[in-house]
């Protein structure tokens, strides 16, 4: 039953991602930004008073030891928003309350490996946490207006660690040994297995693309090949022209063609601004030749298009000036590796069904 708890709760959370961007959006346009940052602090101060005041009255044997790990937990994450803040109080407010997320889902999976009473008890919840948080950021990443990046599952570790203190705090295991069981250590290599598939499968449909070398434009990454390109670009350009991509709903699938697009939209115009007329130029070359439908319709990003004008472009070909080595673009916001896939996928089946045997030698 708590097993089933703890992944009926993480399926809700991974599930209402696409939701919660909507609620937030709904939020922020009914009230002001103090109001929506109180109303989602009080939410995270609210949930963290709870869980102390459930704690202290769980506490009774080895209540210093206790009392010791939840403040640990406690200075861990205020460490961890205080490192991590960006400056905008919005987006801050955000991260706690996923913070408070993961912290809970940890929670949650202790419980259920908590009379293990050895490092399973630890290691499960946070491997069982990792697949959660990668599922969560895998899922953003197909829809609109979301951001799923590999950085932010890492992050999610963070959260999970603290919310394992707080589980042991809570509610310590009944023995404590250092040495794995037999048993335990089938389950962490199924785990760990797990784990090596669903971020391989992750970082493949996130971060693994090409590095293309355009003869007259320069050096780019894309998540597509260049023949995937010209066909995406060929098929936008019948399709926006009687359905441009102008009022994108949030609970629709992520275009990504488009957003790779506007990566060199908003890199051209950033260039542009600080007089890189150089880079400006070959980013403007990039989407001559593999955008041509983010030029010429309109989409959420520019109602009238981003085409430059004539008059724009030749001023910015006439200020050009000899540049030996060839243009490399940083339009992508994300790390993008060019590694051959079957290579990939051969290191990453080789690693899980590593994994497995070892889980069924453990067993034995």
């Amino acid at each position: 039953m708590r097993l089933l708890t703890a992944c009926a709760v993480s399926a809700a959370i991974v599930l209402a991602s696409p939701f919660m961007g909507q609620l937030q959006s709904l939020l922020r346009a009914s009230v002001s930004t103090r109001a929506y940052v109180l109303l989602l602090g009080t939410v995270v101060i609210g949930s963290i008073a709870a869980a102390i005041v459930g704690a202290f009255l769980r506490t009774s044997g080895h209540r210093p030891r206790r009392i010791a790990l939840m403040a640990a937990a406690l200075g861990v994450g205020l460490a961890y928003t205080s490192v991590m803040s960006t400056g905008d109080p919005t987006i801050d407010a955000v991260e706690r309350v996923h913070f408070i997320e993961y912290g809970l889902i940890a929670v949650l999976f202790y419980r259920v490996w908590r009379s293990a009473g050895d490092l399973s008890s630890v290691t499960l919840p946070l491997l069982c946490g990792f697949i959660v948080g990668t599922l969560d950021e895998w899922l953003q990443w197909f829809i609109p207006y979301r951001v799923g990046e590999m950085q932010d599952v890492f992050l999610n570790l963070t959260a999970l660690a603290c919310g394992v203190l707080f589980g042991i705090a809570l509610e310590p295991p009944p023995a404590w040994s250092w040495r794995v069981t037999q048993r335990a250590r089938g389950r962490l290599g199924i785990a760990a297995a797990m784990v090596v598939l669903v971020f391989a499968g992750f970082v493949n449909s996130v971060h693994l693309g090409y590095v293309h070398d355009v003869d007259g434009i320069g050096r780019f990454k894309s998540q597509h090949t260049l023949d995937a390109l010209n066909t995406l670009q060929t098929d936008r350009s019948v399709l926006w022209r009687t359905d441009p991509p102008i009022g994108i709903r949030r609970l629709s699938r992520e275009d990504q063609y488009l957003d790779e697009a506007l990566w060199h939209v908003r890199e051209r115009n950033r260039r542009w601004e600080a007089g890189d007329a150089y880079a400006a130029w070959h980013e403007n070359l990039i989407l001559e030749r593999f955008f041509v439908p983010v030029l010429d319709s309109r989409t959420y990003a520019s109602p009238n298009g981003t085409r430059w004008t004539p008059e724009h472009r030749a001023d910015a070909q006439s200020r050009l000036a000899a540049t030996p080595a060839p243009y490399v673009s940083e339009a992508a916001p994300r790390t993008i590796y060019a590694w051959r896939k079957a290579v990939y996928w051969g290191c990453a089946a080789a690693a899980a069904g590593a994994l497995l045997a070892l889980s069924w030698l453990a067993r034995r």
